[in-house]
């Protein structure tokens, strides 16, 4: 044999099938990445769950006696807010289904603030990320820093697969009654009934 004719030999088959392994592999991994994702995606846009139930005497508490800090301003009591309707949304700046909605949350509470009702944005982010969004997409209600409480209290009050945005409906006495997983649209907010 010549020199510019490469000999093939047996330990140069294992290096290119291993070079088409690890390609297949890959590109097999990032299919079921993907089917997943788009599954979750396709989960939460439809609604996840939404519904009503009752919130534990236990979530009530941990609601009710929770206070937050907000991004400019004092912090926020949870207390404070008792005795009139709340929507109260669960929400991130990487969450793109919450960045959607919020803009129809702002309309409703502009709406409807005057009749006492109220909205509360608690963004399960760090700080920074939730000052420098709201600098760039402001909204009327307020937002409390949930942070690392968020997902345990969003969890106690009924979101058990830790999605986001999780939002509540409670009534003017505490009671729940909406609860939604996923993007809100038109639809949904125009069943909300205040008892």
């Amino acid at each position: 044999m010549n020199e510019e004719t490469p000999h093939p030999s047996a330990s140069n088959e294992p290096q290119v099938w291993s070079r088409r392994t690890s390609v297949l592999a890959g590109l097999g991994v990032a299919l079921v990445a993907s089917a997943a994702g788009w599954g979750v995606n396709t989960w939460l846009r439809k609604g996840g769950f939404s519904g009503v139930g009752s919130l534990s005497e236990a979530a009530q508490n941990a609601l009710w006696s929770a206070s937050f800090d907000q991004p400019n301003g004092p912090p926020l009591a949870m207390s404070s807010f008792k005795a009139r309707p709340l929507v109260l949304n669960f929400w991130a700046t990487w969450c793109q289904p919450c960045i959607a909605e919020m803009p129809l949350l702002d309309a409703y509470y502009k709406q409807n603030a005057a009749k006492g009702v109220q909205v509360l944005g608690l963004a399960i982010d760090q700080p920074s990320a939730v000052a420098h969004f709201l600098s760039q997409r402001p909204v009327s209600y307020p937002i409390g820093l949930a942070g690392l409480v968020g997902p345990e209290l969003s969890k106690n009050l009924g979101d058990e697969q830790g999605g986001l945005p999780f939002t509540l409906v409670l009534g003017a006495h505490g009671e729940l009654l909406h609860r939604h997983l996923g993007r809100l649209h038109e639809a949904d907010i125009a069943q909300w009934q205040w008892a």
